[in-house]
């Protein structure tokens, strides 16, 4: 039931957009296909998310007051955006049914979509909120106050092995167990590159990872190899897209080809190109990235 209101939402603020069935999307990677999925539009709209983002940008250096003030801006939003405040209370709902709160010592998020989840997650189910940041650095933020949270590597070897010292001298205990929310999972590269390390660099673990989507394309088996169980909320499979179409928000066309793009990627798209060369000729016509992404397609040959 979580997952069916939370397809209608990403529907409602574009979070996830299907193209038509004659016009697929280019993907950076120079690949093509019928869905794009930004899911920090669940903030609202996308015009409210990329002010967030801006925010963020212009904030998030200044670590002792960033997540303070970031908390503030969202929690009004929170307060007025329906949509937003259903997310997060679906969320709190989720972790409480699928994890369980006793086991639960931190709440993670990492540098930047996964903050517009994860602070106030924390924040309503009171527990401290990790601050990851994508050069490995973290801080701890609870009961409005902050602290850049040590690596052990770094503590004198004669302190207490046991502990990890922050700047203002609070002492945490080795082995604290972490729950990240993530907005979305591919391939979980993020996790492995960065989330993963910095929490165990400062002697805690990830022991959960609660995603708004998973796009199934490999990160839940990455995860589970590196000790860490992944829950979503909604799965990219044909479920998804069957409510999608009974809810009247894709049509039969756009629902075939995200089904033969589910099955084969690389093969629908393939077949696409090849019923519709002009497709490939008018995006190289087009400048821009939409131009670079075609050229970048045809470079690596990655359709024929």
């Amino acid at each position: 039931m979580l997952g069916n209101k939370l397809i209608e939402w990403l529907f409602e603020t574009n979070a996830l957009r299907v193209s038509s069935a004659d016009n697929p999307f280019w993907y950076t990677s120079g690949t093509i296909g019928p869905y794009y999925i930004n899911t920090h539009f669940l903030y609202g709209n996308e015009e409210k998310a990329n002010k967030l983002l801006e925010f963020i940008d212009n904030k998030k250096d200044e670590i002792y007051n960033f997540p303070i003030e970031l908390t503030n801006v969202m929690w009004e939003n929170y307060e007025k955006d329906a949509i937003y405040k259903g997310v997060i209370e679906q969320l709190c709902t989720f972790i409480k049914d699928t994890v369980g709160l006793d086991e639960i010592d931190y709440i993670s998020g990492g540098e930047r979509r996964d903050w517009f989840f994860s602070f106030l997650t924390a924040k309503i189910l009171g527990k401290p909120h990790l601050t990851i940041y994508k050069d490995l650095s973290i801080t701890e933020y609870n009961n409005n106050h902050v602290r850049k949270v040590k690596n052990i590597k770094d503590i004198d070897e004669n302190e207490n092995e046991n502990n990890s010292i922050g700047d203002d001298n609070v002492t945490n205990i080795k082995g604290k167990k972490v729950l990240h929310i993530t907005d979305l999972v591919t391939e979980a590269s993020s996790f492995e590159r960065s989330w993963i390390p910095a929490v165990k660099n400062v002697g805690w673990n990830i022991k959960w990872s609660i995603a708004i989507v998973d796009r199934n394309q490999g990160g839940k088996e990455l995860l589970q190899r590196l000790g860490v169980n992944l829950y979503s909320i909604v799965n990219i499979e044909e479920y998804t897209f069957e409510k999608a179409l009974k809810l009247g928000l894709i049509n039969d066309a756009q629902y075939k080809m995200i089904i033969d793009y589910i099955n084969d990627p690389k093969g629908s798209m393939r077949k696409f190109l090849q019923e519709n060369p002009e497709f490939l000729q008018k995006s190289l016509s087009m400048g821009g990235k939409i131009a670079e992404r075609a050229k970048l397609c045809i470079e690596k040959k990655i359709y024929f």
